[in-house]
């Protein structure tokens, strides 16, 4: 089992940078890649940013050049780095752990005003 936890969302005006962290524990070893996915409100979730064992990352096209993805494997966190948030940024942002099964965090809201 994996657990994730999720926190630093919040309201932010539009220009303005998040960070948010995955605390990430349970089996760590089993882990191949970390992503960050979001689901605005009557869309899909969306996949917003992946990294891999090796520390390969992949992006939207849509945060692209906003959006960092990091991942500290001493304190067993990967993190989001938001900078340019736009209002149609906003959403609830999960973090996922691709193991023998893909684990989910409860997720954090993320809300970017006008």
């Amino acid at each position: 089992q994996v657990q994730l936890v999720e926190s630093g969302g919040g309201l932010v005006q539009a220009g303005g940078s998040l960070r948010l962290s995955c605390a990430v524990s349970g089996s760590i070893f089993s882990i191949n890649h970390m992503a960050w996915y979001r689901q605005a409100p009557g869309k899909q979730r969306e996949l917003v940013a992946l990294i891999t064992r090796a520390g390969n990352t992949n992006y939207a096209d849509s945060v692209k050049g906003r959006f960092t993805i990091s991942r500290d494997n001493a304190k067993n966190t990967v993190d989001l780095q938001m900078n340019s948030l736009k209002p149609e940024d906003t959403a609830v942002y999960y973090c996922n752990a691709a193991s023998y099964m893909a684990f989910w965090g409860k997720g954090t809201l993320v809300t970017v005003s006008s």
